[in-house]
């Protein structure tokens, strides 16, 4: 499995076009399943709303199920817009659901289309980015004389240090995604001269790994 972004977390974003209101909320999910039951979740919250329209993507890229509805609007011209935003952004397993509630003017299919579209847009600005990657577990014993080297190369190669047990000697527990993992383990082996190794104790093929709020770029 390919590493993707997703949704950190669940997010609101809230815009106002000629007196309607437009409340996005965006989430992760992970199957059509755990979609169908945010959307209803967000339909049941905004119960006195004109429209409720979703939009998901589960999976990311070839793999993907895709899936909006107009909810009452004029065919094509919300559902489908929050869609291809929600396409263009990158993300996998996200659903949206921008919430209307009619302000009294209509906005004509050219102004829903873009009111439906600039929703989502900006609740994909606001959403804090996690990443979807296969992982390993691996396990390091090493002498003492090696902790601070081998820390600040398991974080040098985009590890995360799970644990720390001191005894005899230090038992690293750090996480890798799968593919940074060999280079990882070649750096590990050059700086000790190959006395050192880690050892894969565990594979996740789908963990989820928060990522720096700077790296998001949509």
């Amino acid at each position: 499995m390919a590493r993707y972004l997703i949704p950190a977390e669940e997010t609101v974003a809230e815009t106002q076009v000629s007196n309607s209101r437009f409340i996005a909320t965006l989430a992760p999910v992970f199957s059509v399943d755990e979609a169908k039951t945010f959307i209803a979740r967000i339909k049941e919250e905004y119960l006195d709303a004109t429209h409720n329209v979703p939009a998901f993507v589960i999976g990311h890229g070839a793999s993907v199920t895709a899936h909006s509805n107009d909810d009452g609007e004029p065919s094509g011209t919300a559902g489908r817009p929050a869609l291809a935003v929600l396409q263009g952004s990158g993300l996998g397993d996200a659903a949206v659901v921008v919430t209307r509630y009619f302000g009294g003017t209509k906005l004509g299919t050219g102004g829903l289309v873009r009111a439906y579209g600039d929703a989502v847009r900006a609740v994909l600005e606001v959403t804090p980015r996690a990443e979807k990657a296969p992982t390993h577990l691996v396990m390091i014993a090493l002498p003492y004389s090696y902790y601070e080297r081998v820390k600040r190369l398991a974080l040098a190669h985009q590890g995360v240090v799970r644990d720390e047990d001191f005894a005899t000697e230090v038992t690293l527990s750090c996480e890798f995604a799968t593919e940074d993992f060999p280079v990882f383990q070649q750096a590990l082996k050059e700086l000790s001269h190959g006395s050192l190794d880690a050892e894969i104790i565990k594979t996740n093929e789908a963990t989820i790994i928060p990522i720096n709020p700077h790296d998001n770029i949509y």
